[in-house]
């Protein structure tokens, strides 16, 4: 979804400009389609903090392997995002689902800053089907309400979620080249009662240009075959996959989930659910900084547009990449788009 119609133009005869004069209301226009792809860029160093010191100098932008000219290049807020908060309420959530809301709680506020936000952001829910809670906004205490008073319980279908969160909100969300599409997804990656199949909703998300964070909530300990799917999710749209939960427990208690057993009745954690996998107050705090980590990310990144060397809207598929010249440095950016009208 990356053609634009521009403003119209108004014909030139060619003639000197003393004999170009005319009545107002008799200039004649003619329509011109000029194709813009926009392009968020998140540039990290080693230490996985944004970069943000680079200049438009700094980048190469490739269409099919094919050099594009940069048409403009912002950095921070510019052009504003539209999120799509989606939260697994499924059984297996109601462990940590009161934690989960209270974070999400923080990425809201985070995000929008305040009623004159010009980002917004829906939230959604999935268990057996999905459910739109709250369409988009910039209000931050009104999405913050729906989210404490959310529920778990009920089925498994993250690719619906995930297919209807891209067709249904993000086509309908404004030019491609006027914002930026983000879906942070909480869930475990498992998925038992969709209708559509993980390729149909990655392909969606292509299609509307949606890039996908994930944050898995599965509990340490358990094998868990879903985070391979949240770290597909990630990469095939240009974002990334966080595991709060992931790093190996030890006497350190301000990162990762207890494991079954890890922790004795005598430990300051008795009471919290160490032999169950439950979250520690500790560990918990994890997941709200990756949710931070989200945030930071998305109001550092680099907006690259460039109207593309290939101008036909034929429906194909065109691969990007951006290359950043500066080592050291780890760069996320969509992969992709397809050339096809503004619906």
């Amino acid at each position: 979804m990356a053609a634009q119609q521009a403003d119209t133009k108004t014909a030139n005869s060619g003639k000197p400009a003393a004999a170009q004069a005319a009545p107002p209301g008799s200039e004649k226009t003619i329509p011109v389609r000029v194709n813009v792809v926009n392009v968020p860029v998140t540039v990290l160093d080693k230490h996985g903090l944004p970069v943000i010191d680079l200049t438009q100098k700094d980048f190469q932008i490739l269409e099919d392997g094919k050099p594009q000219a940069i048409k403009y290049f912002f950095r921070g807020t510019r052009p504003p995002l539209r999120i799509g908060l989606i939260l697994d309420t499924s059984n297996s959530a109601r462990r940590q689902f009161q934690f989960e809301k209270e974070a999400a709680g923080e990425f809201v506020f985070n995000m929008l800053q305040g009623r004159s936000s010009k980002n917004q952001m829906f939230l959604q829910t999935f268990d057996a089907s999905s459910s739109i809670i709250q369409d988009f906004t910039n209000d931050p205490e009104t999405l913050n309400e729906k989210i404490l008073a959310l529920k778990a319980g009920g089925g498994k279908a993250l690719y619906d979620a995930i297919y209807f969160a891209c067709k249904e909100k993000m086509f309908n969300s404004g030019l491609p080249a006027d914002n930026r599409r983000v879906l942070v997804v909480v869930s475990d990656g498992q998925d038992a009662e969709s209708q559509h199949t993980l390729e149909e909703a990655l392909s969606m998300a292509h299609k509307s240009e949606t890039v996908i964070y994930t944050l898995g909530n599965a509990a340490y300990g358990y094998a868990n075959e879903g985070d391979k799917v949240l770290k597909e999710m990630a990469e095939a749209t240009g974002g990334a996959a966080l595991f709060p939960q992931g790093k190996t427990p030890g006497t350190d208690l301000d990162v990762g989930y207890l494991s079954h057993g890890q922790i004795g009745d005598t430990s300051q954690n008795k009471g919290l659910g160490a032999s169950t996998g439950i979250y520690s107050t500790e560990r918990l705090m994890q997941l709200a900084d990756s949710l931070e980590h989200i945030s930071r990310e998305l109001t550092e990144q680099y907006n690259v547009g460039y109207s593309p060397i290939n101008d036909k809207i034929d429906g194909t598929y065109r691969a990007i990449q951006v290359v950043v010249l500066r080592r050291g440095v780890e760069v996320r950016s969509k992969p992709g788009y397809f050339a096809s009208a503004q619906q």
